[in-house]
């Protein structure tokens, strides 16, 4: 089996995702205290953005190692791993 291409990352990733976990419980704790909502919202930015950057940290990680592997093998699995990160962006592009 492959290795994913953040494994060497994979306990700070891991670490990043907690946070991001704590602060949607922290939007949740604030909805249930009434809170202001430009606040809410303010909370709810800062979230996004954690959650986008490790969403990029895993896209290079993806780039970086499993896509470059691929292309120097070359054949199907190159186009294939191309396309994949492509469709990924696009995805990224769009949310």
């Amino acid at each position: 089996m492959t290795m994913p291409g953040y494994i060497d990352e994979k306990a700070a990733i891991q670490k990043r995702l907690r946070r991001i976990e704590g602060q949607v419980r922290g939007l949740q704790r604030m909805v249930e205290e009434d809170t202001y909502c430009i606040n809410i919202l303010d909370q709810v930015s800062a979230t996004t953005r954690a959650l986008q950057a490790v969403a990029l940290e895993l896209l290079d990680d993806h780039l970086t190692r499993c896509v470059v592997n691929a292309v120097a093998a070359g054949g199907q699995e190159a186009d294939d791993k191309i396309n994949e990160a492509t469709a990924a962006i696009a995805r990224m592009v769009r949310s």
